[in-house]
Parts: structure tokens; sequence; C-alpha cells
């Protein structure tokens, strides 16, 4: 096979978040090299032709292709979309036995063929889909992280800012915790405009409650959107384009993905949303934030809650 020159992405799952991921990187000109591998080869012949005539307007080249499992040999980096979508009604969590059988099929083929760079996923159950590749793998935890909660925290960064009038990159929030029903703000450590949100809870008495309704609308986002036009993709897929960046810039940024934890926030061997720092290498280290009583409780309720699916799917004892 030829070898590539720059930065080489193969995309597995070309649905409606892979297409808008693929869309973001040829818009912001990331990477050099994207391979796209989807089971209806006809469409994605045709999304990849549709691609490459916007490349002449992006402000880099970026060369498209159809991709087979062939090109995971000299990747640089594997995102995986593939899986089951989320249907009206059905949380995330409902999608762990077919999405993981898909994760899993997808993983082996992908080794086998020689891959040895980093894996990010973005099907869901996220974090649990992204313990499921580490484990299939054979991969170092750090070069094995999921999506996690970076959509949310966008939801949560730009719902703030329009309660505060302000532009959402003067927001600085995280959810962390699952990347669902159980995740959590961690208000005490968030600022806007460089004012800490505990400032402001200690002045504003009725904030707190507001700031949670507030994060409630965040973290229901998906079904209200999933009801309305069937699925998200855009926030997620330029999401997935923001950890890109970060990755081949080494920019060493902290972002909120699924990462694997070791005894950070009292959890060991698990995948679930936090910050963690984000370079060349994949996951630099993970970020522990400091949590009140109540978020740390919260927390551990989303350890526990996603690790009782993950051993009862994937056979753990």
């Amino acid at each position: 096979m030829k070898q590539h020159i720059g930065n080489k992405v193969v995309l597995i799952g070309a649905g409606a978040v892979g297409l808008a991921y693929a869309y973001a990187l040829v818009n912001q000109g990331t990477v050099d090299h994207l391979a796209l591998i989807d089971i209806a080869k006809e469409k994605t012949w045709g999304n990849v032709q549709d691609l490459n005539h916007g490349v002449v307007w992006a402000p880099s080249r970026t060369v498209v292709t159809e991709g087979t499992y062939d090109d995971c040999a000299d990747a640089d980096l594997i995102v995986d979309c593939a899986g089951a979508a989320q249907k009206p009604g059905e949380t995330r969590l409902d999608l762990v036995n077919k999405n993981l059988a898909i994760t899993k099929s997808v993983v082996e083929q992908a080794m086998s063929h020689g891959f040895d760079g980093i894996f990010l996923v973005a099907a869901n159950p996220v974090d649990i889909l992204t313990y499921g590749a580490y484990k299939y793998s054979g991969l170092p935890a750090s070069r094995v992280l999921g999506s996690g909660t970076i959509l949310d925290s966008a939801r949560f960064r730009f719902m703030l800012s329009e309660r505060y009038d302000i532009a959402p990159t003067s927001v600085h929030a995280y959810i962390i915790g699952e990347h669902g029903d159980t995740e959590l703000p961690v208000l005490a450590s968030s600022t806007v405009a460089g004012i800490s949100t505990r400032k402001r809870l200690e002045k504003e008495p009725g904030l707190e409650k507001e700031l949670y309704s507030i994060f409630e609308k965040t973290r229901d986002a998906a079904y209200r959107i999933i009801e309305a036009k069937g699925s998200t993709s855009y926030g997620v897929g330029m999401g997935l384009a923001r950890i890109t960046r970060a990755i081949f810039r080494n920019d060493d940024v902290a972002l909120p993905v699924s990462a694997y934890l070791d005894g950070e926030y009292g959890e060991k061997d698990i995948y679930i949303g936090t910050p963690a720092i984000i370079n060349r290498a994949g996951v630099h280290r993970v970020i522990e934030l400091e949590l009140t009583e109540k978020e740390a409780a919260a927390f551990k309720q989303s350890a526990d809650t996603l690790r009782s699916v993950r051993d009862q799917a994937m056979g753990i004892k």
C-alpha cells in the first residue's frame, strides 16, 4: 500500500454523525486524507464525491476516498461512528448490546489490518463502547477515547451563554459522568466571562435552581432533537472535529471526553466523561475536577450505573 503523507483519518460509519464530522473536517482543513467506510457502498461513493467537490473552497486540501479496512494499516486515527441510532423514547443505554457487537467487529477488523494509532469512539452508549474498544483492541488506554460529554458540555455552555447574553467561548463549564441520563454539571468550577459561578451562587440565592433547570434542558436536549429531526449530528460532528484537531495539532488542551480512570475521582477501570488533556499521543492525562459532596455522590452514581450495564453486557464478574 502507498504510504500516506500527513494526517490520515479512517471514519467507520458514514451515517448522520459520521458525515457531519467528515463535513467539519473538510471545512476546517484538519486532515490530509479522510477515508470513509460504510456498509452502504453506493451512498458512501456519493458522499465521497460530494465532499470532494467542496474541497476547492476549503482552507487546505483534504483527499477524501472510499475506504476499506486496508486503510487502517497506516491510519493515524480511527473514528468509530458505526452503530444503531438512538430512536425516539430510547435511552443511550438501551443501545448497548447491539452496538457493543458492532464495535467488537469494527475493532477486530481494524486491528487485524495492522492499525496502531488512536481510536476515537462516537457511537452510543459511548462510555461503554469506548471501554469495549479498549478491551478488544489491546491498545493502551491513552490511545482509546470516546466523545464523552463534549457535546453535553457544549450544549451547557451555549445555554449559559444565552442566559448571560455573552459568547459561548466566554463560558467555561463542564458536564461530566455518563453521556446520558446520569450526567451532572460541575457548577462550582464554571466561569462566565472570568467570574466564577461559585461567587455568583453566594450572591444570588435563586441561581442554583435556575442553573440546574438549564442543565436539565441540556441533559434532555437530545431527546427533543431526535423527536424533531430524527437524530443529533452537527453538534457532535463538530465536537469530534475539535478532538481530532487537538490530536493532530498536539494542542495539550482540556476537553471533556470519555477517558479511562485509574484512581481519579475514586474510580478505576472505567471509561467516563471527564476533562482530559488531549494531544498527539491521545489522552495525556485526566483532569480531576474538585467536586462538592453532592457532585461527588452524583458522579459515583453515574459511574456505578455505567459499570452495572457494562458488566452485564460484557459478561464481566
